[in-house]
């Protein structure tokens, strides 16, 4: 069966090699960023990930190389190391599958500049060669430009990945000042899962009448995922967290926490249960970081604590299961963490633990469309527990009665001091302007996900 991306009106020895990658049929970004590419635009593609969107600039790029001119002929930036690997696996296959029918590419030399590398030994290459293909972070590659090791005068791409993470990760100037090495006529790509205000100002400065495209998420959540949730109460979390992943039921979990401390505290305390683990967080070291990434791909692990690092972008192939210890401080994160799991149609659990303080956010994720089934460990097992809303269903005999505030009134009813009904008044007031922010959030984010 041939491919559908005939449409598109690529090379012959593309199109073979997408046939020896297994693509059949594009991907809804692929359908609408892979034209304006090829046509030669300035693009800002706005998508999140998992959407295809690497194929969507890998394609075009390999599609105008020109594998006998020596020379830089596209930029890469990744704001993480482990995306930078990413996206270099998936050059690096893709020329595998072209040598096969065009050998001419087999001699296309694909460069992975990250922090943590070799960086003597890669200047020595450099000294020998140019890339054809750049990929790397920001900080890597801005240093191999200000020292003339790496010549990009020629280069006809430039490519920023992830570009609101880079944003929030510092990584802006690099990125600027590598965009102002550049030559003036080349093409510039930029994606992003979402595109912040303060990342305007470096848009207008590079690109020239650039094609805004937003690709909308059909679902905010692969609808192959089962979101559970589970009630800790005053349950010890470690002894929780046990409890799930020994049930027995998953093939790779991976465990986010919200702060790296966190992180180291849980894997010691998975290890010494005897369940061997990964840590995947910022304090790891980045060649220790690459050689666990490496061992995860390798399927040396079952188990992996990480914190958001891991969340976004980063494509660890068989997750089967997301257990989120808190609901994260950022929303968009919960999305991106589950995200990790039903990947490519394939079923997926993500289980979310959450206390009693926890009641507004797990509101909030429900207003972003996400459905919820409530769970409980009981005998080793996770089984169907009440529903947490049970009680908002039950009939109100009075007007705007509020639960937490009814408390508050009978608390005060008896043995009262002097001022009570001003606290209660003050308790309202409090309350009241709480509902109202989440309420605005919660529209926010609606509106956002649309």
């Amino acid at each position: 069966m041939k491919n559908n991306f005939g449409q598109f009106n690529l090379k012959e020895n593309i199109l073979k090699a997408i046939d020896g990658i297994g693509f059949k049929k594009p991907t809804k970004a692929q359908q609408r960023l892979i034209p304006p590419v090829l046509a030669g635009r300035d693009l800002v593609g706005e998508s999140e990930t998992g959407s295809g969107k690497t194929h969507a600039f890998l394609l075009p790029i390999f599609n105008s190389l020109d594998p006998n001119a020596d020379y830089v002929q596209a930029v890469i930036t990744s704001p993480s190391r482990e995306l930078a690997d990413q996206l270099h696996k998936a050059f690096s296959d893709f020329q595998r599958e072209l040598a096969k029918v065009d050998h001419a590419f087999a001699s296309i030399r694909i460069a992975n500049y990250i922090g943590g590398s070799d960086r003597q030994k890669q200047v020595e290459q450099l000294e020998k060669h140019q890339p054809q293909i750049v990929i790397g972070t920001p900080g890597r590659i801005k240093d191999f430009l200000k020292n003339n090791f790496l010549l990009v005068n020629q280069a006809s791409f430039f490519v920023v990945d992830e570009a609101d993470m880079a944003l929030d990760l510092g990584f802006l100037p690099d990125v600027d000042a590598i965009a102002s090495a550049m030559p003036e006529n080349l093409q510039m790509l930029v994606f992003s899962a979402t595109i912040p205000e303060n990342l305007n100002p470096f848009l207008k400065k590079y690109m020239n009448d650039p094609v805004l495209e937003e690709i909308p998420s059909s679902t905010i959540i692969s609808p192959t995922v089962n979101n559970y949730l589970l009630a800790t109460k005053s349950k010890d979390k470690n002894q929780v967290i046990f409890d799930l992943l020994t049930i027995g039921q998953s093939y790779l979990t991976i465990v986010f926490v919200n702060t790296r401390k966190r992180a180291v505290e849980l894997s010691n305390f998975l290890a010494d249960q005897g369940l061997k683990n990964a840590q995947v967080h910022g304090g790891v070291e980045p060649r220790e970081r690459r050689r666990l990434m490496r061992q995860i791909r390798n399927g040396d692990f079952q188990y992996i604590v990480a914190t958001d690092l891991a969340s976004r972008g980063l494509d660890i192939e068989g997750v089967t299961e997301v257990i989120n210890e808190d609901i994260p401080s950022d929303l968009d994160f919960f999305v991106h963490r589950v995200g990790r799991t039903g990947r490519n149609g394939r079923p997926g659990i993500a289980i979310t633990l959450y206390g009693p303080d926890e009641e507004d956010e797990v509101d909030q994720i429900e207003g972003l469309g996400i459905k919820f089934q409530p769970k409980q460990l009981k005998d080793h097992k996770l089984v169907d527990a009440k529903d947490r809303n049970r009680r908002k269903h039950r009939r109100i005999t009075r007007k705007d009665f509020d639960p937490e505030l009814h408390g508050l009134v009978e608390k005060k009813k008896h043995k009262v001091k002097p001022g009570y009904r001003r606290q209660i008044k003050e308790a309202v007031k409090l309350k009241n302007f709480r509902d109202k922010k989440i309420s605005q959030r919660t529209a926010a984010r609606r509106k956002k996900h649309k």
